[in-house]
């Protein structure tokens, strides 16, 4: 570097020193060489002007009145956005144990006074050199970090995708399955009526050809309870039909939730992805022995076909409603009452059992909202700000790995451009609002 080539990107100086003869003289010698010098005559000058605009390196003195150079070096060092900026005393100072306290205190070099302009200029370059690699070395290491970041997160999605695939085959395994002999009993089920009515129509015939039933038939009627058999035999088989219909419409929730041959962007009906992620967690929220039902209360707003991944935004529900479950079995003797105000009026009234409030709307002509509270145990504002790293969780050990909350996080934000939040804090449930674009753009990562 020289006065006839000068640095396009000039560092940044700063001279502190009492004596302004010092000042001017320092400031010739690297002025010529293309830095950019700000001086100071006083500590307190000197630490306005580093709070002011951090400098690349600092000269200074440590003979100087109110502060010295040493108290000076050991504030910088101890302010986090300081500590990195080098510092090289230049002093009259030429004993061992001066030079010796100027490194311990956090100096990177020390001149002695009278100084030669050629070691003040080497030493200058020499750690401003230094300080840029290091800044280099930090940039590189945060790059690194995001890296390294980025790739867990991709691989926890690799691996919940695999598994929603490989839950995605088992339930398209089993529908198929149960829905063939199943539709075999319903459809036949129709046939079995009309079968029976005709064999209790032909006896109402026998009987009345007969005129008078032999003692041997009544004895038999009166074992059988033919009687009842023929008042009980509809209300049987519209039971069978029920039943039937009943497993034909979890067979149609179970596709619904796996979606298999629905992996790319589609319009989907948002109120029917979460009735059937409830449907799969209906056992779980029935009541044991051991602890109450859980009450699910559905506030939905009418809302818009929304373009989505339609097996992710599932299991996003299913980590969600999960992770209310969880909290509720967890804080069942800390269970609190919600007021009526948890949703603009719309949720009821005080409810001291674990529930669950399902809430949707449709805030702006291009947006719509889903969010999911429970009356669980909460969370601080510390436990809130990690929710959603990977592989943080609060379950004991088996109970939980930490990739829902994560997962369902990259799913929202980074998959589909909406946002998902979490309010709560210890006594007051937890809410989780996802907000959703109507229109998803195409190149979003899946």
């Amino acid at each position: 570097m020289n006065k006839n080539n000068p640095n396009p990107h000039p560092s940044d100086i700063l001279i502190v020193d009492d004596t302004p003869d010092n000042l001017r003289l320092l400031s010739i010698i690297l002025s010529k060489q293309g830095y950019r010098v700000r001086k100071a005559l006083t500590p307190h000058l000197a630490l306005n002007a580093v709070e002011l605009s951090s400098p690349h390196l600092i000269l200074r003195d440590i003979n100087m009145p109110v502060m010295n150079g040493y108290q000076v070096c050991s504030k910088l060092k101890a302010n986090p956005t300081t500590r990195e900026i080098p510092i090289i005393f230049i002093s009259a100072l030429d004993d061992v144990f001066d030079k010796i306290k100027a490194f311990e205190v956090g100096g990177n070099d020390y001149i002695t006074k009278p100084f030669h302009e050629a070691e003040v200029l080497v030493r200058v370059e020499h750690q401003l050199k230094l300080r840029s690699l290091q800044m280099q070395l930090v940039d590189k290491n945060r790059v690194l970090e995001q890296t390294l970041t980025d790739l867990k997160n991709v691989q926890n999605q690799l691996i919940q995708n695999e598994k929603m695939v490989s839950l995605g085959h088992l339930v398209a395994g089993v529908c198929h399955e149960i829905n063939n002999p199943v539709n075999f009993i319903y459809g036949n089920l129709t046939y079995v009526k009309t079968y029976v009515n005709q064999l209790l129509t032909l006896i109402d015939q026998y009987r009345e050809a007969l005129g008078s039933i032999p003692s041997e038939i009544q004895q038999l009627e009166e074992e059988i309870e033919l009687e009842f058999i023929v008042e009980d035999f509809p209300k049987l088989v519209i039971s069978m039909e029920g039943g039937a219909a009943r497993i034909r419409t979890i067979v149609e929730s179970l596709r619904n939730f796996s979606r298999l041959d629905e992996a790319e962007l589609k319009s989907v009906d948002l109120h029917e992805g979460l009735e059937s992620t409830l449907m799969m967690l209906g056992h779980r929220l029935e009541g044991s022995d051991d602890r109450p039902g859980i009450t699910v209360i559905k506030n939905y707003t009418p809302l818009p076909l929304v373009q989505c991944y339609a097996a992710q935004l599932n299991q996003v529900f299913m980590n969600l409603l999960t992770n209310a479950i969880d909290a509720l079995e967890s804080g069942d003797r800390h269970r609190h009452s919600l007021p009526n105000s948890h949703d603009e009026g719309a949720i009821g009234p005080e409810t001291p059992s674990p529930t669950i409030w399902i809430n949707t709307a449709q805030p702006t002509e291009n947006t719509v909202t889903l969010s999911i509270a429970d009356n669980g145990p909460g969370m601080s504002l510390e436990l809130q700000q990690q929710a959603f790293d990977p592989f943080f969780t609060t379950k004991e050990v088996g109970y939980g790995t930490g990739l829902g909350l994560s997962i369902s996080y990259q799913i929202i934000v980074e998959g589909h451009g909406g946002t998902l939040d979490c309010q709560s804090s210890p006594g007051t449930g937890t809410t989780f609002t996802l907000k959703l674009p109507i229109h998803c753009r195409q190149d979003r990562a899946k």
